[in-house]
């Protein structure tokens, strides 16, 4: 199950259902299933809470997540910075609802196995990244 919720006033704007749909549709191309998602929007301030208490990092980030996956059943927790979003998205001349939906999988890029610390990683999820965005 995929829960969608927010702390702030922000209202997600895409059709939650396909939003979903999509979510799923990516996650089984990597052999998986989808057991509990929960994505929290939320402000810069909240994620950097976030960030500081559980990672040690005091840095503001557009992505917290927190994998609970088992085999292959993804699982977690992804906290999103809507500030950082925008923020991103203005930076790179791009829509924030393009911007918001990148950062929506690359969180499920995370529970399916992906990372990017380095940069050879980071380039292949920016890769998997604009694959995924390819087929909403």
């Amino acid at each position: 199950m995929i829960t969608l919720s927010t702390n702030t006033d922000f209202k997600l704007p895409f059709q939650r259902t396909a939003l979903k749909d999509w979510i799923k549709k990516i996650a089984v191309l990597y052999g998986k299933e989808i057991g509990e998602i929960s994505y929290i929007f939320c402000d810069d301030e909240y994620l950097l809470e976030i960030n500081q208490e559980y990672l040690n990092h005091d840095t503001y980030t557009d992505i917290v997540t927190f994998d609970y996956s088992e085999d292959d059943i993804i699982s977690g927790d992804i906290f999103i910075s809507v500030d950082r979003v925008k923020e991103n998205a203005k930076k790179l001349k791009i829509p924030f609802e393009r911007e918001l939906k990148r950062v929506i999988i690359h969180g499920i890029l995370h529970l399916c196995g992906l990372k990017d610390k380095t940069s050879e990683e980071s380039s292949k999820m920016r890769e998997e990244e604009e694959k995924a965005l390819s087929l909403q």
